[in-house]
């Protein structure tokens, strides 16, 4: 009998179609905001006041958080840029994947037609001994499960 141990979830790349990224492009620290939810709305029905029924509505997807420590030279971040400073937006597609030891993926999440909202560099400390991180945040219209 084989036993089944979970992925581990240190291991995956991020891959930002339709940009000339490097090799180091695709590394961060930490993904967050792969989470779909489902909106309902209540509606009371006439003689009955125990409860509402609730109807599903729409999913509704979060803002996707990268964080990594800071490149200097980032396709990445120019992209951002543009969107940012001269609202020159250009959705793109991404597919977080989480990778097995022979860096292989196990999963993909594709996000689709996402594009930045925010950038924002970590806090600068002359007592601290730590990376510089960058936080990029990433609308998106849905995310599917490949």
């Amino acid at each position: 009998m084989e036993i089944y141990y979970p992925p581990v979830g240190f291991h995956f790349k991020v891959d930002f179609k339709n940009l000339s990224t490097k090799d180091k492009d695709i590394s961060f620290q930490s993904v967050s905001g792969l989470t779909v939810d489902l909106e309902t709305e209540e509606i009371a029905e006439g003689g009955e006041n125990r409860f509402k029924h609730k109807i599903p509505v729409r999913s509704k997807f979060p803002n996707l958080v990268l964080k990594r420590g800071m490149l200097m030279d980032s396709e990445v971040i120019k992209w951002c840029k543009k969107a940012l400073e001269n609202f020159e937006i250009e959705p793109v597609d991404i597919n977080v994947m989480l990778l097995d030891e022979n860096h292989e993926a196990l999963q993909t999440w594709n996000i689709v037609k996402a594009y930045p909202i925010k950038w924002s560099v970590g806090d600068f400390n002359a007592e601290e001994n730590k990376l510089v991180i960058e936080t990029i945040e990433l609308t998106y219209q849905y995310f599917n499960i490949v």
